[in-house]
């Protein structure tokens, strides 16, 4: 929560900004947003191998910074910090996709996993349970929860994806669903449309899955944090979390 002396400097910073296109006012804003590229960068960072260095992912974020100040448009009825989150987001995905740091047979598991939900929940009507899912795929119920683990990071990417993209070539995503409260008005009408679908999508969900994704979505809370909640471990509740978005994604795209 930033105090009414930063907020009030922020935006004297951004009237700057606005009027003079001043680098050194822009370097400025800038500085004042790093914790945001590395709170996004740190949230990140919990659904991927720990080979992967959250400095390279503040990095790729700090290019999404930049895109945002310089691009951010206040007439369109959206907080900077909300635009600016999705622009960060993005360039940390992109960087993580020039990197090709997922093996390839880490992307056949998740495609055969992600199949048999498909195909469970068609049949099902609602989101598998993990011991339908593990019998549909012939594995043991530890196996199964070894895959949900190896495919984590490939999850990021199943967040990532266009649902719809607007006339002036903003997309409307899954995780904008789940997450993005403050939405242009010319992008209600598909907003709410899409909100429909994905509300019957998480109905599909079991009540713990649900759960999962309120307290990291909407509550903020992490992983760790989520696991004390629920009474498991980080490393269930990844799960979890992996097998609730591959539900999500499967009924929305």
């Amino acid at each position: 929560m930033l105090s009414q002396n930063q907020q009030d400097r922020i935006d004297q910073l951004w009237n700057t900004y606005k009027k003079t296109n001043d680098d050194q006012a822009r370097d400025q804003l800038l500085d004042e947003y790093i914790p945001l590229i590395k709170y996004v960068a740190g949230r990140m960072a919990m659904n991927l191998p720990s080979s992967v260095e959250v400095g390279d992912l503040e990095s790729f974020g700090f290019f999404g910074l930049l895109d945002a100040v310089e691009k951010f448009d206040e007439t369109r009825n959206i907080k900077f910090e909300t635009y600016a989150a999705t622009r960060i987001r993005g360039a940390i995905l992109d960087g993580l996709r020039s990197m090709d740091w997922v093996p390839r047979s880490v992307r056949s598991k998740f495609r055969t996993l992600e199949n048999q939900v498909y195909q469970l929940t068609n049949e099902l009507g609602r989101s598998p349970t993990d011991r339908e899912v593990a019998a549909a795929l012939d594995v043991s119920s530890e196996r199964y929860y070894e895959l949900l683990t190896e495919v984590k990071g490939v999850n990021l990417f199943s967040l990532d994806e266009t649902l719809v993209t607007d006339k002036e070539g903003d997309s409307l995503k899954v995780l904008d669903l789940v997450i993005d409260k403050d939405v242009p008005p010319d992008r209600r009408v598909v907003q709410n449309e899409s909100i429909e679908e994905l509300t019957t999508a998480v109905e599909a969900l079991s009540e713990r899955e649900q759960l999962v994704l309120a307290l990291y979505y909407h509550e903020e809370l992490t992983l760790k944090e989520i696991g004390h909640v629920l009474g498991v471990s980080e490393s269930r509740v990844s799960q979890i979390h992996t097998k609730a978005v591959l539900a999500l994604r499967n009924r929305l795209t």
